[in-house]
């Protein structure tokens, strides 16, 4: 299902038409340490703007894009990310991706999905009846 999925899905990647729309009217800037490539139009658009874009390798997920292309994908500043980046820190970590609604996403104790139980109630509550 490869070629159907790049037709009608896109939220695993790019589309047909998302890739033939940036090998036409836009050029390649860079890629980031996860794969993603960034671009930009060849043309400036109505206003005088170029339009800038990402396509994903992997999931669409906004969150996978680094702060330093966020900052040019926004206009922040015109040259690409690494005219601009400091050195790497040394406390710095590597990206995790979100893991909101995966298997790694964090539970607390008393969520449901670990068999939690939730807090006996303490009386400081009345429930509303529409009889009263």
């Amino acid at each position: 299902m490869g070629i159907l999925s790049k037709i009608f899905t896109w939220w695993n990647g790019a589309t047909i038409g998302t890739l033939f729309n940036s090998a036409l009217t836009g050029e390649q800037v860079g890629t980031d340490a996860q794969g993603n490539r960034y671009f930009r139009s060849k043309k400036p658009g109505p206003h005088g703007r170029e339009r800038r874009w990402v396509l994903y390798d992997g999931a669409n997920d906004a969150s996978r894009v680094p702060a330093e292309w966020h900052g040019w994908l926004h206009g922040s500043f015109d040259d690409v990310p690494e005219s601009h980046l400091p050195p790497a820190k040394i406390w710095e970590v590597e990206y995790t991706p979100n893991a909101t609604g995966t298997v790694n996403a964090y539970r607390p104790s008393g969520a449901l999905e670990r068999g939690g139980q939730r807090a006996a109630a303490t009386g400081d509550y009345e429930a509303w009846a529409p009889d009263s």
